[in-house]
């Protein structure tokens, strides 16, 4: 792969702009690294080089030529007691794309290097500030579209999920001495435990690590959330529905049968979790062109979609049998139109509430099974560890596979080094989760997903 950040060099000093582009009241220029002090004093009016670390300065950025640029507060932070594990200024100047470029442009002619996507991240990954999963972590966080996915990523970067993982290292290294030592000394009839034993300490491991990769399933939700669309024969109220859930006035609301065309996507967050939330044609038999296509789209977004709300006009009666109705255990049955006079369908769909859109009687209980439907089993507690990244998830199941093959290996009385090498492969693959044995390309492959300027 073309590599995005080049191979890391100590101490290289680098810069970027640490907040968001536009207006605002300060924004933040971060630069790290050895240099960091002396390129900042080049165009900083202050005694820079007295300054305490984690103590902040008022002062004048001016150009190289003396220009006086921004009034600035300058903190600074210097070595192992940063971010990065490097010396770091920051430069808090007023917002504003304009002087907050030109700050940058200086910086950068006094010597530093402009920053990569996640550098300053990669800088306290490699200076030991934090592990792999951590670094991952901080643009999880920074990327959360709700309570649940940050306090996902809140608990990862706290190094709950590194803790777990350290743990069945620690357990498998000892196991690992053992398996080594046959190999070494077959003829010494070495046994510090028992092969029983042994069997009992990697089946337990592997229960640990089954259910953490198990609950990828609950982390893709709580990082991803949910897509969610809305599906039924014309005039049936889905616009309404959708307007209901959003709380505004997304889809245009007609008596005319057809009036949504094409797909209508909105975002919203219910219960803790994000959902994309796509308000879709009607579905019938018709020769209109446009329509046609609107119904072929809707047919294509409910098959993609992670939840589906069938909507159903109690007051018309309409025959379920004429609709290929959506797979029954991602769909929840609505009976819309409840306000008015009404029967309610006989339907072959566990999950089912009735309501009406218009009035908002009923969207409560809505809201409620459709949280019942996302967590069948109860959402995850606050105490309990989930991993969000597939490429944690890969890496456990590698484990996984070749604890499976250890345990079978030991029962059927494998020669001790092929035992050796499945628990050499299963250490590997954990110690990737953390960042051990992790190679330039997958690094650059992470960081380069990161926002310039963490």
């Amino acid at each position: 792969m073309e590599f995005v950040h080049r191979p890391y060099i100590q101490g290289n000093t680098i810069a970027a702009i640490a907040t968001p582009p536009g207006e605002g009241g300060v924004a933040i220029i971060r630069v790290s690294g050895s240099q960091a002090l002396d390129v900042v004093s080049k165009i900083y009016t202050g005694p820079l080089f007295s300054y305490k670390t984690h103590t902040a300065h008022l002062g004048k950025i001016c150009s190289l030529q003396g220009e006086i640029l921004d009034e600035v507060l300058i903190l600074v932070m210097l070595g192992s007691r940063s971010f990065t594990g490097e010396d770091t200024v920051e430069i808090h100047c007023h917002g504003g794309s304009i002087v907050t470029r030109k700050i940058l442009e200086e910086v950068l002619l006094a010597g530093a290097r402009a920053a990569l996507p996640g550098e300053f991240s990669l800088k306290a990954f490699m200076n030991g500030k934090i592990d792999l999963a951590q670094a991952e972590a901080i643009q999880e966080l920074i990327s959360a579209r709700n309570d649940s996915s940050y306090a996902a990523a809140k608990q990862q970067l706290e190094g709950r999920l590194s803790g777990t993982i350290k743990k069945f290292q620690k357990e498998l290294t000892e196991i690992a001495a053992i398996l080594e030592a046959w190999v070494d000394f077959p003829e010494e009839g070495l046994e510090f435990a028992s092969e029983e034993e042994i069997l009992a300490s990697l089946q337990n491991v592997l229960q640990e690590m089954s259910a953490l990769s198990s609950s990828f399933s609950e982390g893709r939700i709580l990082r991803e959330g949910l897509s969610l669309c809305l599906m039924g024969c014309p005039n049936a109220g889905k616009s309404s529905l959708m307007n209901a859930l959003l709380g505004k006035d997304r889809s245009i609301v007609t008596e005319i049968a057809g009036t949504t065309r094409d797909l209508v996507e909105d975002d919203m967050t219910l219960g803790g979790l994000h959902f994309r939330i796509t308000d879709t044609a009607g579905i019938r038999e018709t020769d209109e062109v446009v329509e046609k296509e609107g119904i072929i789209r809707s047919k294509r977004a409910m098959e993609e979609a992670d939840l589906v709300l069938w909507i159903h006009d109690a007051s018309c009666g309409e025959d379920l049998e004429a609709f290929i109705l959506p797979p029954l255990e991602k769909t929840i049955f609505v009976q819309n139109k409840i306000d008015k006079p009404h029967r309610l369908a006989e339907h072959p769909f566990s999950y089912s509430v009735a309501l009406s859109a218009k009035t908002g009687q009923g969207v409560d209980a809505l809201k409620e099974m459709i949280h019942k439907v996302v967590w069948k089993k109860g959402p995850p507690s606050k105490e309990e560890i989930v991993i969000t990244n597939a490429r944690h998830k890969q890496a456990l199941d590698a484990a996984i596979s070749a604890c499976k093959v250890l345990i079978d290996g030991i029962r059927s009385g494998v020669s001790p080094e092929f035992l050796a090498a499945d628990m050499r492969k299963m250490l590997f693959e954990l110690a990737s989760i953390v960042g051990g044995n992790i190679t330039e390309d997958v690094l650059s492959a992470i960081f380069s997903k990161f926002c310039v300027g963490k």
